[in-house]
């Protein structure tokens, strides 16, 4: 795996740079091709807390984790865990998928029989459709808040792109668009 770590108000010494990278190793073992998988680790201070926000980028899907803690180095530690139940959850989807071996060689996951998790499988306990209104953002996020929700999806006004506005964990709004506008 190829690493990359940066430092945001920290100062990345040796000692953080190798705990990273020794951490992150542990997680080798569920790619096929290790030299291909790139791996970005942010480590940053804010105010008493260290955040570590670690992102592996697989050709169909990135893997993310974020934590927050006192400690960095247990923050580390609680971000691997996450991916490492993000990778399993993956895998374990994929090995119930019926284009498995397609999937499988496009994220380069080993094949791990040994580590399969007796899980209940995830199950959609809800599906939801309506019509997507025209709107701007500002009655957007209006309606979000109105709904008390966290997101809400909607048809920009301005470019006919679906979008989904959202609450963002440190505060403001956020706006995911499709790139692809509506023939």
């Amino acid at each position: 795996m190829k690493y990359q770590i940066i430092g945001k108000n920290i100062q990345v010494t040796d000692a953080i740079s190798s705990a990273i990278e020794k951490k992150l190793s542990k997680m080798d073992k569920f790619f096929l091709i290790n030299d291909n998988v790139e791996c970005r680790a942010v480590v940053s201070v804010h105010g008493e807390t260290q955040r570590v926000e670690i992102t592996i980028f697989l050709p169909q899907m990135p893997l993310r984790a974020e934590v927050e803690d006192a400690d960095l180095y247990a923050a580390i530690d609680l971000a691997i865990d996450k991916l490492v139940g993000q990778m399993r959850k993956v895998k374990t989807r994929m090995d119930r998928s019926r284009n498995r071996e397609s999937f499988a060689s496009a994220v380069q996951f080993q094949d791990l029989e040994d580590e399969k998790e007796d899980k209940e499988p995830d199950v959609v306990v809800r599906a939801k459709s309506y019509y997507l209104q025209s709107m701007k953002i500002d009655e957007a996020i209006l309606r979000m808040e109105a709904l008390g929700h966290d997101f809400f999806l909607y048809l920009d006004e301005d470019d006919d792109r679906i979008s989904v506005v959202y609450i963002r964990r440190d505060g403001g709004y956020g706006v995911i668009q499709a790139e692809n506008p509506i023939a």
